[in-house]
């Protein structure tokens, strides 16, 4: 049997909504055919396919994040402003395509605003200059009587848009973009981004490119910019054919976000900062089956408990990583899939759903005991190569939990990775249930249960249980997800 206790009154932070956020890029059809369709009749008069943002806004994301990723560094902003018609067609360099920019900044933040989502933009730091993004800041936010906030008003948006959140470049570091740059060659540069737009817009939120962590990049990033940013990213991906590899993996993240942490709270000490920056944990998944034609990665029941295992690392550690964005959403390693003719949801939907809606409003301490396992996985275990070996034995279910700022209601979520059912005791500390909990869980679907040719189909039950000696007592399926909700009161 496993037991999960969790603490309503010990408290990990707030759980700050930007955590179940979302990333979109010009990349295959995540896009053009995915969430932007002219002249489809699923779309409506902007372009937007309607059941792409139905699905969607069922994620409540706090942040969605855009241009890129890679196709970032070659993006000029202007290319995409005006009448669609008379926009340039560019070659585009990340993904090996052409970029009609039809949709650009104006779509976004017109789609950001059908979702009720807030928009984080990131700069091209590659191609791009200083004056580029100071020019795209003051387009998009700009309130006086100067040119690019004139343009945006002759462009059918009186409004400034107050875009709060900006991403200084994407993977600076990586030989893939385009023109990347060394640690202190980015530093150099990024310091004079961050004190500009700072100037121009001080209620900017800056995030700086980091990798995982664990690497002399993120140190010197984190020494030199701490004083200027708001957010330091971590970009990781996991995935594997192998079971246990996959499902195990996400606890990378766990080194990555302790790691980082460690840097910035190095770096506020160091530069007797008040507060060091948070982590933005801005692009994740699992993704390791496609590297070409638009990355439309097909997803496993097995990916869907990873991705809840992500979620609850994020939920456990919610006082320093106060943004996360699934990368991507449509299409491209990505959870909605759509058809000239339809939609459907891969299954590591789920866990998305079902964790942005349960999340309350603080992380709770959850402590997990019972069976473990401790694979014996090599180094090359995955793409990736992500090790894991030396981070367990990692318990076969994985847990976090938040609660209201009432203390009047729990929501756990919780991950049975075994392949055998798990009978599963939650109980509180100075806590007692206040009554039946619900329960809703997601398993395997059928074989040929999808919506879509080659989409796999997940199950999703909802019941209650009710309380058996003062505790929830459950059976959990095997490799299954289940989120527990129930009214608490203080003992």
């Amino acid at each position: 049997m496993t037991q999960v206790s969790v603490s309503p009154a010990r408290l990990i932070g707030r759980i700050d909504r930007n955590m179940f956020g979302g990333f979109v890029e010009h990349l295959g059809r995540c896009i053009y055919g995915g969430l932007y369709d002219e002249g489809s009749p699923l779309s409506d008069a902007n372009g937007f396919r309607t059941d792409v943002l139905g699905l969607l806004r069922d994620l409540r994301m706090g942040v969605l994040r855009w241009p890129g990723g890679n196709f970032v560094s070659n993006y000029h902003w202007t290319d995409g402003i005006g009448p669609r018609d008379e926009r340039p067609r560019r070659p585009e360099l990340a993904w090996h395509d052409e970029e009609s920019n039809r949709f650009g900044t104006d779509e976004f933040l017109a789609y950001c605003a059908e979702l009720g989502t807030e928009p984080c933009i990131c700069l091209n730091m590659g191609t791009g200059t200083l004056r580029e993004a100071l020019d795209w800041i003051e387009y998009c936010n700009g309130t006086g009587d100067t040119h690019w906030a004139n343009l945006r008003r002759a462009n059918g948006h009186p409004e400034p848009y107050n875009v709060r959140y900006w991403g200084l470049g994407n993977e600076m570091y990586g030989e893939w973009q385009v023109g990347a740059l060394s640690a202190e060659e980015y530093v150099r540069e990024a310091t004079r981004w961050a004190r500009a737009i700072k100037m121009l817009d001080p209620e900017a939120k800056l995030i700086s490119c980091g990798l995982n962590g664990w690497n002399d990049w993120d140190q010197t990033v984190v020494d030199g910019l701490a004083p200027f940013v708001d957010y330091h990213s971590v970009h990781l991906y996991t995935g594997s054919d192998d079971y246990w590899t996959n499902v195990l993996q996400p606890h990378q993240a766990e080194r990555a976000i302790a790691t980082t942490k460690a840097l910035l709270q190095r770096a506020a000490y160091a530069h007797d900062l008040d507060q060091a920056p948070r982590i933005a944990y801005d692009e994740w998944n699992v993704w390791f089956r496609q590297h070409g034609a638009g990355l439309e990665e097909r997803y496993s029941h097995a990916d869907a408990l990873a991705v809840g295992t992500y979620l609850n690392i994020f939920v456990r550690n919610c006082d320093w990583v106060t943004m996360a964005n699934l990368a991507q959403m449509v299409n491209a390693i990505a959870p909605i899939v759509t058809a000239a003719d339809g939609v459907a949801v891969q299954p590591i939907y789920y866990p998305v759903l079902l964790h942005a809606r349960a999340a309350l409003d603080a992380g709770a301490d959850t402590h997990v005991d019972g069976p473990a396992v401790s694979p014996a996985l090599p180094p090359d275990a995955s793409r990736w190569g992500h090790r894991i070996a030396d981070l367990g034995p990692f318990t076969v279910v994985d847990a976090a939990s938040s609660v209201t700022d009432h203390m009047d209601r729990v929501a756990v979520t919780l991950v049975n990775r075994s392949p055998e059912p798990e009978e599963t005791r939650i109980v509180l500390r100075d806590f007692v249930f206040s009554g039946p909990a619900a329960v809703t869980t997601v398993t395997e679907g059928p074989a040929d249960g999808g919506d879509l040719p080659g989409i796999a189909a997940a199950r999703v039950t909802e019941g209650t249980e009710d309380l058996s000696g003062g505790a929830v007592v459950l059976t959990l399926p095997p490799q299954s997800f289940t989120v527990v909700e129930a009214a608490i009161t203080r003992e």
